[in-house]
């Protein structure tokens, strides 16, 4: 056989490789978020973009994933050990993660806006790995928990910036992450149905000491240094804290029994646990158990509305680079009339996305001296965690499609992003529970309601269907609420008036228009793509488009 007859094709017109760019100085949405509330973060920012558009770091994340965790009950001595084996790249990818301060930054500035600053490098953590993200979002949730005196050696291992593999007592480790075990099978969402309980055993210089017997249905990172529990004491649900090894370096008693297998989200390590009279040290009341865990739910589920849209600037880069290097019928497909549209049209989502979720974060900063933002605060968090969780999975969709076939294999990480785009509507509460807390939240204290409305009140007279919008919404704050059936409607209605006037604020005003033409206007529809032909599009388009290095 000859060379010649041998040789079939040449490789052509394959798109750029979805490297080669970095996240935060080639995102002008991004850029202008941090140079508004946040500009002593730059540095901080451009470091950890540049890891998004690494080829290693990128490899890394695929092999984290491609090689998930593996549960080993005993060592080869035939001693329990429950402990979790990783590929060397999660280990990586979480000392890198922890080094950029993902976990701590919130807590260890100096500077003003360290929840801002710290969901900046969340945001941008989401386009790195999101497995990592769950073990980095819980260890900064957890840091209000550990308030007592008796916790702060965890306070300060939390928040070092070292990641620490051993499995080792907290006293003898540089860094520590942190976990929660919540839900059982018989509950789910409804923390009052906890069967698991916990005994006293006795009051020592750490605090109280409880003895906890039960089974949790889902603890993710079942191999973090401590973690938060929930169980049944004398006087109720209440909240423990479980170191996972103590003092004389035996592992506290509990027991894995498998790890999930689950769709997305598959580097991270997910468990069935059994808790065999586990120690561990009573957090606030007891009986307040479930006050105190909401009290945490208010940073994760901020955390969680930040991540998806992350992971949504992480695909519509991809869909961007993918389309913009790809040619067919004579021109790229970015340049082709309708996939011009679908383009602008995620542009957009992403963009309205991102400034409500920092909306968010900037209120969380003001809420302990400010009561107009604690309100907003209030109601705002769970209705941005229902929101962008809810698109991330619709607006994945739409991006892998940008790719064609070539979107749906392994190899490509839109294939990462498809299954893990709806797992963030589900954990930390449901789409159907963050509507209720909305509701929840106006129905409690009258001026959240005057808060939001205040907040959305203020792109007043920039837009006819904006205004036209405002006024059905505030028809429907008004009304009394008996039950919680329309509770989607009209959190859909409140995020669209919610993202129009932080759109209003800081967008192009193309984009501004467009999305109000678009989202707030009877003609559009439930499909990327639908938008009224305009010049304006390739604009909206090109601001979106990261610049590569």
């Amino acid at each position: 056989m000859t060379a010649h007859t041998a040789a079939t094709h040449q490789v052509l017109n394959q798109a750029r490789p979805a490297t080669g760019w970095n996240a935060f100085s080639g995102d002008a949405v991004l850029q202008g978020v941090v140079a508004r509330l946040v500009p002593w973060a730059t540095g901080k920012a451009g470091a950890l973009g540049a890891l998004a558009g690494d080829t290693d770091t990128q490899d890394l994340a695929r092999l984290a994933n491609r090689h998930g965790p593996e549960l080993r009950t005993h060592d080869r001595y035939g001693n329990r050990i429950d402990w979790i084996e990783f590929h060397p790249a999660w280990h990586e990818l979480m000392g890198l993660a922890f080094a950029h301060e993902v976990p701590s930054l919130a807590w260890t500035t100096k500077q003003a806006n360290g929840h801002t600053a710290r969901a900046v490098m969340s945001y941008l953590w989401n386009q790195v790995e999101h497995g990592v993200g769950c073990p980095t979002g819980m260890t900064y949730a957890a840091y209000p928990g550990l308030a007592q005196p008796e916790f702060a050696l965890w306070r300060e291992k939390i928040t070092s910036g070292r990641y620490d593999e051993r499995p080792l007592p907290v006293a003898q480790k540089t860094g520590a992450s942190i976990g929660y075990a919540m839900t059982e099978k018989q509950g789910g969402s409804d923390l009052r149905q906890t069967q698991t309980t916990a005994r006293f055993l006795e009051d020592t210089p750490e605090g109280r000491v409880y003895l906890i017997t039960g089974h949790k249905w889902f603890f993710s990172v079942p191999q973090s240094d401590g973690f938060f529990t929930l169980a049944q004491t004398e006087s109720g649900v209440s909240c423990l804290f479980c170191p996972g090894f103590l003092p004389d370096g035996s592992r506290n008693r509990l027991q894995i029994q498998r790890l999930k297998d689950k769709a997305g989200n598959r580097s991270n390590a997910s468990s069935e646990v059994e808790f065999r009279e586990c120690l561990g040290w009573l957090v606030g009341a007891e009986g307040a158990g479930i006050k105190e865990i909401l009290s945490h739910a208010h940073l994760t589920r901020l955390d969680f509305s930040v991540g998806s849209a992350g992971l949504m600037r992480q695909a519509l880069t991809l869909a961007l680079n993918h389309t913009q290097s790809r040619r067919g019928f004579g021109s790229s497909l970015a340049e082709q009339p309708m996939m011009s549209n679908i383009l602008a049209d995620l542009a957009i989502d992403s963009e309205a996305s991102t400034l409500m979720a920092f909306r968010i974060a900037a209120a969380t900063d003001a809420m302990e001296t400010n009561e107009q933002e604690r309100h907003l605060a209030r109601v705002s968090t769970p209705l941005a965690k229902f929101w962008n969780c809810k698109r991330a999975a619709a607006f994945v969709v739409e991006a892998l499609e940008c790719h064609g076939g070539n979107g749906f294999i392994e190899e490509n990480p839109m294939a990462r992003l498809y299954r893990e785009a709806p797992l963030n509507a589900i954990w930390e509460g449901t789409s159907n529970m963050m509507c209720m807390d909305v509701l929840r939240s106006f129905n409690r204290d009258p001026r959240t309601k005057e808060a939001f409305m205040e907040e959305v009140g203020s792109a007043r007279g920039a837009n006819r269907a904006l205004d036209r919008w405002l006024d059905r919404l505030g028809t429907e704050v008004a009304k009394p609420r008996n039950d919680d059936g329309h509770g989607r409607r009209l959190a859909n209605m409140m995020a669209y008036a919610l993202q129009a006037s932080e759109l209003r604020k800081h967008a192009d005003e193309a984009v501004f228009e467009t999305f109000c033409r678009s989202r707030l206007d009877a003609d559009w529809g439930y499909v990327f793509g639908t938008l009224e032909p305009s010049p304006e599009l390739a604009g909206i388009v090109q601001r979106a488009t990261v610049a590569r290095m």
